[in-house]
């Protein structure tokens, strides 16, 4: 048995459960120690519940004890992103302005899932407020930081999620991505992330970012996520927009590899300006692919920047989230948040529709690529991790992230899948994404192409100085 389960992967837990070499139990405790251990430096919990997980995991064992497990899951320690009901638990959304002291008793869709199948949730990732912007910091828990240089910044904002999948506090986690905030943290921190195609995984309450936001999983190996995203993908009808019940096992065919295969490289979109070190990382990564038997191409989709229509549709949404707090209680509020709700209240009818019906043109542009190409490679961000504690690389010439963030707002437009995969590292030892986007519905296609990456070069975590 290996020195410290919480190392170990979903499907390996499994794999030791089913063979009565390890117990739940000891899993969790192991997890649980990790994050005694590593959480006051890196702070991705707003909420760990240990003697909650400890009760769970020795159902657990007594159910595998039986061989009956409940789920897919069953004893897997896995974290939720703090936006995201969960019964018992309150969910602050980053806010201190979000009141703890009222009923919890409803969870999300995914974590009723996560229950469903046995998983043993541990606790409540970190976020930004009201989960804005794509690095991971609040006036409620403060700053998350990057586990492989705490001076740098996870991304976010499911920067608390990326962190404890990394560090071993839980094998997986889940998070939502309105505008890269699975993709970005994702690539920040060496994990993979992946946005599953809009619809994929219901969301239940629906937040600020509406029809552009995914639920999705974080996971240290492709396999980890395709068993989370079979778990979650079921049809939950408080969601309206959520697609029809999703049975597949995602694991089926995730080794037949990229043989034949048409894929796209764009390593700008046409109009990015994209770090030279991550340029060269992400030249280097595509090059698996063609090694492993796809057809790559060097091309872009055909689309300008997307930043003014992600922003047009998108900040009216945070500012409707906001408009229930007074002036006053703005004050206790993020200031970039507080200045994006104002830009989004001053977006116009006629200005909306336009953006719509560029969002529209965006969604057929893509749809025709498609034909020609199976996917789309990109980075996932054009730059590696900076400083934490900043909203941008540059405060002297940036103002928010979607000035550094261009590769991953365009298919939260689309609802399209898209994941992050770590592809390498900067000279300096800052890890670097590769982005893989498929066509609508094809969430198993870009899991597969993950995989053979994966196979190819395996993902690295950080050690245990983390």
């Amino acid at each position: 048995m290996p020195g410290n389960l919480a190392d170990l992967s979903a499907t390996e837990l499994l794999r030791l459960y089913r063979a009565r070499q390890a117990s739940p139990v000891e899993v969790v405790r192991d997890v649980l120690k990790r994050i005694e251990e590593r959480d006051g430096r890196l702070n991705a919990f707003r909420l760990v519940d240990g003697k909650c997980a400890l009760a769970d995991a020795r159902a657990s064992e007594s159910r595998w004890t039986r061989g009956a497990p409940m789920g897919a899951l069953d004893g897997v320690p896995v974290s939720v992103k703090d936006v995201l009901l969960t019964k018992g638990w309150s969910t602050l959304w980053g806010s201190k302005l979000t009141r703890p002291d009222q009923p919890w008793d409803e969870d999300a869709p995914a974590v009723a899932r996560l229950r469903e199948a046995g998983a043993v949730l541990v606790g409540k990732t970190n976020t930004s407020e009201f989960h804005w912007k794509t690095v991971t910091d609040s006036l409620l828990t403060g700053i998350t930081r990057n586990p492989w240089n705490p001076a740098l910044t996870p991304g976010g904002s499911c920067g608390g999620a990326a962190v404890a999948v990394a560090t071993g506090m839980g094998a997986l986690a889940v998070g939502t991505d309105g505008g890269g905030s699975i993709r970005v943290p994702a690539a920040f921190t060496g994990v993979f992330g992946m946005k599953p195609t809009f619809g994929r995984v219901a969301q239940y309450p629906a937040g600020a970012f509406g029809t552009m936001a995914h639920v999705g999983p974080f996971a240290r190996t492709v396999a980890d996520a395709a068993l989370l995203l079979g778990v979650i993908a079921r049809l939950d009808d408080r969601d309206p927009w959520a697609l029809p019940a999703d049975s597949r096992d995602y694991a089926d065919g995730l080794d037949a590899g990229v043989q034949g295969l048409k894929l796209a490289f764009s390593s700008d979109l046409g109009f990015a300006e994209v770090d030279p070190e991550v340029a060269r990382v992400v030249a280097d990564a595509v090059k698996v692919f063609a090694e492993a038997g796809a057809v790559v191409e060097e091309t872009s989709p055909g689309f300008a920047d997307t930043r003014a229509t992600f922003e047009t549709l998108g900040f009216p949404g945070i500012a409707a989230s906001v408009a229930r707090f007074s002036e006053e209680q703005k004050q206790q509020m993020d200031p970039g948040l507080v200045a994006v709700a104002k830009e989004g209240t001053r977006v116009g009818m006629m200005n909306y529709m336009a953006a719509q019906r560029a969002r529209d043109a965006l969604a057929l542009n893509m749809s025709r690529f498609h034909r020609a190409y199976d996917l789309l490679l990109t980075p996932t961000v054009p730059i590696a991790a900076f400083a934490a504690g900043q909203d941008v690389p540059d405060p002297a010439r940036q103002k928010r992230w979607t000035e550094w963030a261009p590769f991953s707002y365009p298919f939260n437009l689309t609802r399209q899948p898209a994941a992050s995969l770590p592809c390498g590292f900067t000279a300096d030892g800052r890890p670097v994404g590769l982005q893989v986007v498929g066509p609508l519905y094809a969430d198993a296609l870009v899991l597969r192409a993950a995989r053979a990456f994966e196979r190819a070069r395996p993902f690295r975590m950080p050690g245990a100085g983390a």
